[in-house]
């Protein structure tokens, strides 16, 4: 009877300790957790880094108060391009983020750079799936706690990374790939995936899992939209998401049909997420968003530890600008060396006319796609011109300004003649969509009317073949073009997949490579390194090679 009463006071000790410990592990105060994505280097837009910051103070007086970023931060603008990244991460230490996850333009500036940024970080990278041969590079969780509460995190990085940064980065130099993304046909590699890293830190004792994606909801990422791993997995509470740039905020089944809370929060720091766990356990998501013409930190006058990183990153931005980096030998010209109009200004030509600026921005384009056989580049989208002498970072820059991006896709040769016909459809007058070529040249016959049709929108709908066509003698490496065959197509995403300019006629194509890295950098990269930093040989006529002859011309 005593080892029976002994049994029975040593259970309820164990209940009532059990009970004691569940009591303990409860949210005295709400978790709220700020979520940033997609900023792409818009260090004082929107809310501005300034603006974050300061939101974190203030809310941090009555909640606990965690901060992470769901990708593409150190990329998109001149402070990433001209640090490589390095003053956005010293911006984000700054602020004072908690976790983060690589998005595919992480990798922008090369692997062993990105890799380099994440030991410079005071805050680890998370990826369930991001691996060099097999083996996880990163953790694939982390678990914070707040007064006994475990909560976990889960990083995820969309498989797309491999198609939208530069392949090569994620090759041996056998032209292997080494580096992936769990990538397979249906998606199940991801999904069990996330189920490991979910399971294995349920084990570990949290009593909520947050994923933190970098993965969204563009149709063509399927089967790895955020939609598809949480159909496809279980026991996530909620879904911190980015890439795609939406602001959805979603509550959606997963596997076992429990609701699971999922939210993006836009780009450039237009928003910041805030995923809350209230002290009962509630979870709901929300957007603090900034929708004033000026950022918050010029409205308000922020002033605080994370406005004194911007204006001082800011100040090194503006003195690498001043950086000589290269130098020409020759003008590089957007307007004619000769010919001026009545009253003795210069004549634009880089909108219907070869020149020698036009044939080193194609250029750059198909030696840095790495597989193109074709590249294009809009003169509309070449702005200045580069004089003879020492050629500073800033000249770069401002040769391409808008932000486009690296894109590669694979195109017929017949869609590849409509473009040049739609290239040249307004000569002899000008056009912003006037291609400038590498790989290709032709001829133009502009007494010809144009035979391109227009759909109401002006763009291009297709091509009259009852008429004569503008464009004749093709020649892509020499040979002539095939209509039937398939070429690599290398120029930006604003033409290949925007309908930039007009051109509609690339809608559907596969696309091998996706906005990988601006064009401004493909400029930089190919001159200061394909060209040794000197340009000259072979740009020496102002007119450029002879890629796009004009026939029948006055």
């Amino acid at each position: 009877m005593k080892k029976f009463l002994s049994l029975i006071l040593a259970l309820a000790l164990l209940l009532g300790c059990a009970a004691f410990a569940e009591e303990e592990a409860k949210l005295d105060k709400d978790l709220v957790i700020l979520f940033t994505s997609d900023v792409h280097c818009g260090i004082d837009q929107g809310w501005g880094y300034a603006g974050l910051y300061a939101v974190k103070q203030s809310l941090s007086k009555d909640n606990y108060v965690l901060l992470v970023d769901d990708g593409d931060a150190i990329q998109g603008e001149p402070i990433g391009t001209m640090t490589t990244g390095e003053g956005i991460i010293d911006i984000m230490n700054v602020v004072g983020y908690d976790l983060a996850v690589p998005g595919n333009h992480e990798f922008d500036y090369g692997m062993d750079r990105f890799l380099a940024l994440a030991e410079k970080a005071n805050f680890p990278y998370l990826s369930c799936n991001f691996n060099e041969e097999g083996e996880l590079v990163f953790a694939p969780y982390a678990i914070k706690e707040f007064n006994g509460v475990k909560v976990a995190f889960v990083g995820v990085t969309t498989p797309m990374t491999l198609r939208s940064s530069t392949p090569k980065y994620f090759m041996d130099e056998n032209g292997e790939f080494i580096y992936g993304f769990m990538q397979d046909e249906n998606g199940e590699a991801v999904y069990t995936a996330v189920q490991k890293a979910v399971d294995d830190a349920r084990a570990e004792g949290a009593a909520y899992v947050i994923v933190m994606a970098h993965m969204g909801n563009e149709a063509e990422c399927s089967p790895w939209m955020y939609s598809d791993v949480i159909a496809n997995t279980t026991g996530i509470d909620a879904w911190l998401d980015g890439h795609s740039h939406d602001t959805d905020q979603v509550v959606m089944k997963n596997k076992d049909g429990q609701d699971v809370v999922r939210s993006g929060c836009g780009t450039k720091l237009a928003h910041i997420g805030a995923l809350t766990i209230s002290k009962d356990g509630k979870i709901s998501s929300k957007l603090y968003s900034w929708n004033q013409d000026i950022a918050a930190p010029a409205l308000l006058g922020l002033d605080n530890a994370a406005s004194e990183a911007v204006a001082a990153a800011s100040d090194v931005l503006n003195e690498k600008l001043k950086t000589v980096v290269a130098s020409t030998t020759v003008d590089l010209i957007i307007n004619d060396p000769v010919a001026t109009t009545a009253d003795g200004k210069s004549v634009r030509i880089i909108r219907n006319t070869e020149t020698n600026l036009g044939d080193l921005c194609a250029d750059a384009y198909l030696d840095q796609s790495g597989e193109a056989d074709i590249a294009f580049v809009n003169g509309g989208g070449i702005r200045v011109a580069i004089k003879k002498g020492d050629i500073t970072l800033n000249d770069i820059l401002r040769v391409h300004p808008f932000g486009n991006s690296l894109t590669v896709i694979e195109a017929t040769g017949q869609q590849v003649l409509d473009a040049l016909e739609w290239s040249v459809h307004s000569l002899p007058g000008e056009f912003g969509g006037f291609d400038h070529v590498a790989g290709l040249t032709f001829e133009v016959d502009a007494t010809i009317p144009t035979p391109c049709v227009q759909d109401e929108s002006k763009m291009f709908d297709h091509v009259d073949d009852t008429m004569e066509r503008r464009v004749r003698n093709v020649l892509v490496g020499g040979e002539p073009l095939d209509p039937a065959k398939i070429y690599k197509i290398a120029s930006h995403d604003y033409q290949l997949l925007n309908n930039g300019d007009g051109y509609t006629m690339f809608k559907g194509c596969t696309v091998l490579q996706e906005s990988v890295k601006l064009d401004n950098q493909v400029l930089i990269d190919y001159i200061t390194g394909t060209l040794g930093g000197v340009v000259g040989e072979g740009y020496e006529n102002p007119y450029g090679q002879g890629r796009i002859v004009s026939v029948n011309a006055e």
